[in-house]
């Protein structure tokens, strides 16, 4: 019996792999573009430190904020036509980032990416939940956040090379070409996820909202992963400029931030193994205490800077700056925090799904990044 149970867990339907083969380009494309959204309005598009922080910080809460509207689009138009117009946004909205560079033409474009990024997120989990039972819907969801992290890593990995090589602006590029990629994958090979009988006003959209912001546990669960989150998002907000500043124009923050998708690719499935059979709210926890510590650790590079000075030998192997070390010990910590939240959190919002609401649903799970 459980034999037969471990293999029915594995069987997904082709929509459910592909589906996160453009979860992985879209990631790859958003990533590799936002760990340098803050150094690209301030360095390329001429804002100070305080208007960057204002467009870049509106452009993500209002990105996790419309997935639930666009969300119900998504499910009245059905998800492969949806998956085609947020793809062919993105695509136009990266490229036109990279071509244009006043400050008006850049918030325009990066309302087409929001509008574009805002459809992903409840389609692609809206799949995966669609395309997983009750018997894998946990490892589904590991699956996915596991590629998830993979298209994160890939992204930051390339975009260094591009920044410093051939220009800071080109890695829109980039990121339109891997939407595009997507676009064509939307277009050719997935097919059409009945969605019949499932086409919801925004009506519906507010009442849901409605109802989870009267579900006691639903709303403070989310405010409460909203400050795991809160601590998550420095590593785009803030984290670039601050590495470079303090370390120069030849660091690589996005690397730094490798560490943390690198952890959660290796662990995060794993983990979710281990615990399948604890409640969703004991594993959040486990990694509610474990965040303190990134922060912790990270805090403490200066320090470590005075007792050490400005080199720190690994195993005499190679030699790393003090905030390197800690910005690695810390972001790793996160990681690992992270394997025991994200995929958990996911899992609880898709079985309060009330069935045909799976998209709408989904895009509000993503209300712990909004706050």
């Amino acid at each position: 019996m459980d034999e037969n149970l471990n293999k029915e867990s594995w069987k997904f339907p082709k929509e459910f792999w592909l589906a996160n083969v453009m979860e992985l380009c879209e990631r790859a494309a958003y990533y590799g573009f936002f760990i340098v959204l803050t150094l690209y309005l301030t360095d390329i598009v001429g804002f100070n430190d305080k208007e960057t922080g204002v467009v870049a910080g509106v452009f993500f809460a209002l990105l996790y904020f419309f997935p639930p509207f666009v969300g119900a689009i998504g499910d009245k138009i059905g998800f492969k036509n949806g998956l085609i117009v947020a793809f062919s946004l993105l695509t136009i909205g990266y490229f036109f980032l990279g071509v244009f560079h006043s400050k008006v033409l850049v918030i325009v474009f990066l309302v087409i990416v929001l509008i574009g990024g805002s459809f992903i997120k409840p389609l692609i989990t809206g799949t995966v939940a669609k395309t997983s039972s009750e018997v894998n819907k946990a490892r589904g969801f590991s699956l996915f956040y596991w590629v998830v992290n993979i298209g994160a890593f890939t992204g930051k990995t390339v975009v260094p090379s591009i920044r410093q090589g051939i220009g800071l602006e080109y890695v829109n590029f980039f990121s339109a070409a891997m939407s595009f990629l997507a676009l064509i994958l939307a277009i050719l090979i997935f097919k059409p996820i009945d969605t019949s009988h499932e086409g919801k006003k925004f009506s519906d959209v507010l009442n849901a909202l409605k109802a989870i912001f009267t579900t006691p546990r639903l709303i403070i669960l989310t405010l409460i992963v909203a400050g795991f989150w809160i601590i998550q998002h420095q590593l785009y907000a803030t984290m670039p400029k601050y590495v470079i500043r303090l370390l120069g124009e030849e660091a690589k923050p996005e690397w730094l931030a490798n560490v943390n998708p690198l952890v959660v690719v290796i662990f995060v499935v794993g983990i979710t193994q281990l615990f399948k059979k604890k409640k969703a709210v004991t594993a959040m926890l486990i990694g509610m205490v474990i965040m303190p510590i990134s922060g912790l650790a990270m805090a403490f590079s200066q320090s470590l800077e005075a007792i050490t000075g400005p080199e720190v030998s690994i195993l005499g192997w190679f030699i790393l700056h003090p905030l390197t070390l800690m910005m690695i010990i810390g972001i790793g910590i996160q990681g690992l925090a992270e394997c025991f939240i994200s995929p958990r959190f996911l899992e609880y919002f898709a079985l309060q799904a009330p069935k045909g609401e799976e998209g709408v649903y989904m895009g509000f799970s993503h209300l712990h990044s909004f706050f």
